[in-house]
């Protein structure tokens, strides 16, 4: 039993001890003047970038075991059942898709140094935002897209997309401006939908007002690669 006391006033001790430490670090944060709000969000995008690399380790190494597994696959499964999850392979994304293409280019404003911005616009006018890249990959799916591409990723119906600053963040992948959309689909369709969405109308507002990036090409033969990831919420 004085075993057990002792263990447990040592585990007090630590823990005391621990509290007045990080009262010690708080205190000296605030005396510095150190915003303890926001001062963890300045360094977001730094933590984002220096994460990339791993995240790109990792990539490979998944993409050797998806290696070892199509190679099992094809051996081990009955070429009945073998067809069939091809065919769902293709509806999920998870295979190469080629065909004629609708491309969507979007950049942020040109600004030149100490020209003053115009009234009522603000430095985030100037960019372009995560919701209008979603706007223009809303457009498509709408459209009738078999198949979508951000950059040099592969999106899903449950793919993500996520803005850190001016920048778009993809897999753990960070990727600066300009940002192209790739749609494999029938051109007119697709040209249709992206003509009637409304985050693509209020975006090209902007570009009329401000002079955002904005840009529409046809590409008679486009390969957009498989999905990646993995299959769920990203």
């Amino acid at each position: 039993m004085r075993g057990t006391s002792a263990a447990i006033k040592t585990l007090v001790v630590a823990i005391v001890a621990a509290l007045a430490g990080f009262l010690f670090v708080a205190s000296g944060l605030t005396a510095d003047g150190t915003n303890l709000r926001t001062g963890g969000l300045e360094d977001l995008r730094g933590l984002v970038l220096g994460r990339t690399s791993k995240v790109e380790s990792l990539e490979i190494k998944v993409d050797n075991l998806q290696t070892v597994v199509s190679d099992l696959s094809k051996t081990k499964i009955d070429p009945a059942l073998s067809a069939k999850i091809t065919n769902l392979e293709g509806a999920t994304g998870l295979t190469p898709i080629t065909g004629s293409a609708l491309q969507v280019t979007l950049n942020d404003a040109p600004r030149k140094n100490g020209t003053a911005l115009p009234k009522g616009v603000g430095p985030d006018d100037l960019v372009v935002h995560q919701q209008d890249v979603q706007a223009v990959v809303n457009a498509f799916w709408r459209g009738g897209a078999t198949a979508i591409q951000v950059m040099d990723q592969r999106i899903i119906s449950t793919s993500a997309i996520r803005c850190v600053g001016n920048t778009l963040l993809l897999q753990g992948r960070v990727y600066s401006p300009p940002f192209k959309i790739t749609a494999v689909g029938n051109i007119q369709d697709l040209q249709r939908a992206l003509d009637s969405e409304p985050g693509v109308e209020v975006y090209k507002e902007y570009v009329d007002k401000l002079g955002l990036g904005w840009k529409v090409a046809i590409i008679n033969r486009a390969t957009i690669p498989e999905w990646q990831g993995s299959i769920g919420s990203n």
